[in-house]
């Protein structure tokens, strides 16, 4: 049913044809991955856009829309203009520098804009996120009130807006802003009002996996202690949730923190348990990437053999490719990421040279899309020359990621980039 003040899009629903709600979003989902693009599209999301909720799609979703209908233009679709909807502007153009994050950049912008809806008498606390100048309106919920789509929907575009803003610019100037929907979602849930065991199971894997959100944006901005607390509110919740996906990713992440703090051993075990979890699950993406973090654990422990053989077992899941089981959130899993992770292994055992030809691969296979992972590989690249002795190639990198950072802010790295400066610093 459409929204009050909606204008249903005929010409969306037309294209649409006999299929189903539920097949076409299917073949969003196919078109989605043939541009390297992962967007979780459902029936409900193509409901939505025939009911004029959404008047112009996110530009992950402009991208899949106007690849499966080559020739029409957002207009032809159905769409209003970008600069037409509140809030949003056109994208900038080729060469332009995107919006620095700071400012009222629309990143996405219909995502984060409604608020958590109450009733009138419940209390309403603000809780600005602070991208893209919108804000989410979390509510306190108090008598009666139940819980139901809205909030819950709410929750999970919050997810995705911190994801797609951390692809993009790094963690440093997210991760306070982010805590504050992060507090509210749990507020949500500890109130314990949803109408439907369907609607509760959601807000727990919603309010997971914005832990595991901002736990990442801590984690990459240096705050480790901060990240490794936010994981475990991520697993507690998986647990009580009896949810293994938000159990695998939790697992996840808590292996990759581990490892960065030079927990070698915990980061094994963190990922072993992952793979436990993930099994059920039917990603061999999924299982890749653990086998990938169990790998990066095992060189961190100078144990080259198996080191080896779970960067064998990672490389046979991800032969198997991709399948409609895998989770929304590893987007930024594919062939680059895969390249950087075994140019990490081979890194840590000593292996400069190696580990250059791998992080060189991932910065050539890439998605520009992707900024900040295209920095962090570069940088990784810059560091590996540096320590295989090739101080000009190094340096010649490292000034590419430096000019990089004023759109990619992240601690992480700019501390590779600070120790190939000493590195070179000290061969040269």
């Amino acid at each position: 049913m459409a929204v009050s003040g909606a204008v249903p899009n005929l010409a969306f629903r037309r294209l649409r044809g006999q299929h189903s709600p539920a097949e076409f979003a299917a073949a969003v989902r196919r078109a989605a991955r043939e541009i390297g693009e992962r967007v979780a599209c459902d029936a409900r999301y193509i409901g939505r856009v025939e009911a004029g909720e959404i008047r112009c799609p996110n530009y992950a979703y402009e991208r899949v829309f106007l690849h499966m209908f080559p020739g029409l233009s957002l207009a032809d679709l159905g769409f209003s203009a970008r600069e037409a909807v509140r809030g949003r502007r056109p994208a900038v153009s080729a060469g332009a520098p995107p919006p620095a994050i700071t400012t009222r950049n629309d990143e996405e912008s219909d995502v984060l804009r409604r608020a958590f809806m109450t009733s009138g008498t419940a209390t309403v606390a603000a809780a600005s996120l602070g991208l893209g100048g919108t804000a989410v309106a979390i509510p306190a919920p108090r008598g009666a009130h139940r819980i139901g789509e809205a909030e819950v929907r709410a929750v999970e575009d919050a997810v995705r807006q911190i994801r797609l803003l951390d692809d993009r610019h790094g963690a440093d100037g997210l991760y306070k802003s982010a805590a504050q929907p992060l507090r509210a979602a749990y507020a949500l849930l500890d109130a314990g009002t949803t109408a439907r065991r369907s609607t509760e199971d959601r807000l727990h894997a919603g309010a997971g996996e914005l832990a595991i959100s901002v736990g990442w944006l801590a984690h990459d901005s240096g705050r480790f202690d901060d990240a490794r607390s936010h994981y475990a509110e991520a697993l507690a919740t998986a647990r009580v949730a009896g949810d293994p996906a938000l159990e695998a990713h939790a697992f996840c992440n808590t292996s990759f923190l581990a490892r960065d703090a030079g927990k070698y051993r915990e980061a094994v075990r963190a990922a072993q348990a992952g793979l436990r979890a993930a099994q059920p699950l039917s990603s061999d993406r999924l299982l890749s990437l653990l086998c990938l973090r169990e790998a990066g654990a095992w060189a961190g422990l100078g144990d080259r053999t198996a080191c080896e053989q779970a960067l064998g077992r990672a490389h046979t899941h991800f032969a198997r490719g991709q399948s409609e089981g895998d989770p929304e959130w590893m987007s930024f899993f594919g062939e680059p990421e895969l390249e950087a992770l075994e140019a990490q292994c081979w890194s840590a055992l000593g292996e400069w040279g190696r580990a250059a030809r791998h992080a060189h691969r991932a910065t050539v296979l890439q998605n520009p899309h992707f900024a900040r992972n295209l920095a962090l590989y570069r940088a990784q690249l810059a560091s590996n020359l540096a320590h295989a002795g090739r101080p000009d190639e190094a340096a010649a990198e490292a000034r590419r990621v430096v000019d990089s950072l004023g759109d990619v802010q992240s601690s992480r790295i700019r501390r590779i980039l600070t120790e190939t400066s000493r590195v070179l610093t000290t061969t040269r």
